[in-house]
């Protein structure tokens, strides 16, 4: 039997993606609804309640108000907004993390998505604070390159609009409040005492991004050579087929540079680390509409049903 599935605000970016991801699973009937009532409560909770999964692909407001429709007890919904993620009851999606987050997903009813620049950053720190590396006080600070569509379609459509403005060739700094939607979560999943300092930028190509962590040796619980620091992150996501930890020093083939859009398309992370004995650098790289976004919902959802998690998936 088909599992049924909804996907509530399918016409956003990540929402097309799933919809795209779809095309490839012959286990999957997929629950539509005709563009004209596509904001239609009374037709989005007949649908809500007819699916055994459904995906929220929305605005933070209709999230929360799609929750709210939700009559029948076994319907599993997969929130890709900010609404959810730090709420109590609900599965954080990232199972890589530890046994008892990829259990939570496996039997919960709600799970909410991580966001993406959240992603690369939870993957470094989560696991450094857990294992009693990093100072839960450190003053953190996350510099971080996404592609345009990480913006949303507005912002895709600026970029990509005939005749644009000139200003899109250069790089697009924001975030200058320190108030970024992705902080709370960043903050709460980590276990850190305070918000990390965040500097995201986007520039001029579609999708792929970075997230990079600088760290100084001498403020760490445990003193660690960057090499160290490799090894135990190899030793934590041993296993993780969505992960995969690069060798020291991999950067170097690319002559000492690492390019934001080398995982575009692909639906894993890599984690870089580099540095000396007194500062270390880790980083990310993914696809900030894979592991970022739609990737990392539809990994949730094969959690769910119990198949390979990589079902459906570019890894």
């Amino acid at each position: 039997m088909k599992t049924k599935v909804f996907i509530d605000g399918s016409e956003g970016t990540t929402g097309l993606r799933i919809h795209e991801r779809f095309s490839l699973r012959d286990d999957i009937e997929l629950l539509t609804i005709s563009s004209e009532l596509r904001k239609d409560p009374d037709e989005r909770k007949r649908l809500i309640n007819e699916s055994d999964i459904t995906f929220l692909c929305l605005p933070d407001a209709a999230a929360i108000e799609s929750v709210s429709l939700v009559e029948n007890e076994n319907v599993v919904i997969i929130d890709t907004s900010t609404a959810h993620r730090t709420s109590e009851g609900w599965a954080y999606g990232f199972p890589e993390l530890s046994a008892s987050h990829r259990d939570a997903i496996r039997t919960g009813k709600r799970i909410a998505v991580p966001g993406c620049y959240a992603s690369g950053f939870i993957a470094l720190g989560y696991p450094l604070v857990k294992e009693g590396i990093l100072p839960k006080d450190y003053p953190v600070s996350v510099f971080a390159v996404s592609g345009y569509s990480g913006g949303g379609k507005k912002l895709i459509a600026a970029y990509e609009e005939e005749g644009r403005d000139a200003k899109f060739d250069s790089a697009r700094m924001y975030a200058w409040g320190q108030s970024h939607k992705h902080l709370k979560e960043m903050k709460a999943v980590t276990g850190l005492d305070r918000e990390p300092l965040f500097s995201p930028l986007t520039t001029n190509y579609h999708s792929g991004m970075i997230v990079q962590v600088p760290l100084y040796t001498d403020l760490l619980k445990v003193k660690k050579t960057p090499e160290e620091i490799r090894d135990f992150f190899a030793r934590y996501y041993e296993g993780e087929k969505f992960i995969r930890v690069m060798p020291f020093g991999a950067e170097a083939e690319a002559g000492g540079a690492l390019f934001s859009d080398a995982c575009a398309g692909w639906d894993g992370m890599e984690i870089f680390v580099t540095g000396n004995d007194d500062r270390i650098v880790v980083a990310t790289r993914f696809d900030n509409l894979g592991k970022g976004a739609s990737g990392a919902a539809m990994q949730c959802m094969n959690i769910v049903l119990g198949c390979d998690e990589a079902k459906g998936l570019n890894v």
